[in-house]
C-alpha cells in the first residue's frame, strides 16, 4: 500500500460512513456477465447493515410521461421518441425491479430519472441530515450511473471509496478503462473486504 493511499485510509477513521447502493434492478442487473457483482453486492450490503453502516439505495426510475429527451436524442436521434420495449427501468414495469438484493425497511431510497443519483433527488440531504462524511459507491454500470453518483459523491465533499468486486459493467475493457478514470479523479479503490473491515472499525 502506498503512503497516500495509506493516508486516505487513515483520514476515515473514526469518520462515519454509507454504502451507496445503485441501480441494481432488473434491466441492468439480470444479464449473466454482472452476476459476479451482483452477488458481491449483496453480500456487501449485509456487511454494512450488520456493522450499523447507512444503506442508501439508487434506483432508475424511467418514466413515459416525463421522458429524458436528451437521452432520447443522444440514442434514437429524436428528443422526442417515444420510449420502446427495450427502455429500462420503466416504472411499474419488472425492470424496474430490484434484483437480487432490495432495501430494508428505514433504509433511504431515492429514485431518479438520469445518471447520478444525486441529481433531482434528495439523496445528499438525507445523507447529511444522516451526518454521513464519507461514502463507498457499489452498483451497475462502472462507465455510467456508478461513475456518475460516485462523481458527484466526491464533488459534494464526501470522500468516496469504489468497491471494484461490487461494480460491473457489460464489457471488461470499458469497465477497467473507467475504473481508472474514477481512480485518477474520483475515488480510491477498494474492494468489499476492506469495506467490512473499515466499517467494524469505524
Amino acid at each position: 500500500m502506498s503512503e497516500l493511499r495509506t493516508a486516505q485510509i487513515a483520514a476515515l477513521d473514526g469518520r462515519k460512513p454509507a454504502l451507496v447502493v445503485v441501480d441494481v434492478q432488473r434491466s441492468f442487473a439480470d444479464p449473466p456477465v454482472v452476476a459476479d457483482a451482483v452477488t458481491a453486492i449483496g453480500k456487501l450490503v449485509e456487511a454494512a447493515r450488520a456493522a450499523g453502516v447507512t444503506v442508501a439505495w439508487v434506483e432508475l426510475g424511467s418514466d413515459p410521461r416525463n421522458p429524458w429527451h436528451a437521452s432520447q436524442w443522444l440514442r434514437a436521434g429524436d428528443p422526442e421518441a417515444p420510449y420502446g420495449p427495450e427502455e429500462p427501468c420503466v416504472l411499474g414495469t419488472p425492470g424496474a425491479q430490484w434484483y437480487g438484493t432490495g432495501p430494508a425497511e428505514g433504509e433511504i431510497r431515492v429514485v431518479k430519472r438520469a445518471y447520478s443519483g444525486f441529481l433531482g433527488t434528495s439523496l445528499e440531504a438525507q445523507l447529511r441530515a444522516a451526518g454521513i462524511e464519507w461514502v463507498a459507491v457499489c452498483g451497475l454500470t462502472t462507465e455510467c450511473c456508478v461513475a456518475a453518483t460516485a462523481t458527484d459523491a466526491f464533488q459534494l465533499d464526501w470522500p468516496v471509496l469504489l468497491p471494484v468486486d461490487a461494480v460491473a459493467a457489460y464489457d471488461k475493457q470499458l469497465h477497467e478503462a473507467s475504473l481508472a478514470a474514477l481512480a485518477l479523479n474520483v475515488a480510491v479503490l477498494s474492494d468489499s473486504d476492506e469495506l467490512a473491515k473499515l466499517w467494524v472499525t469505524a
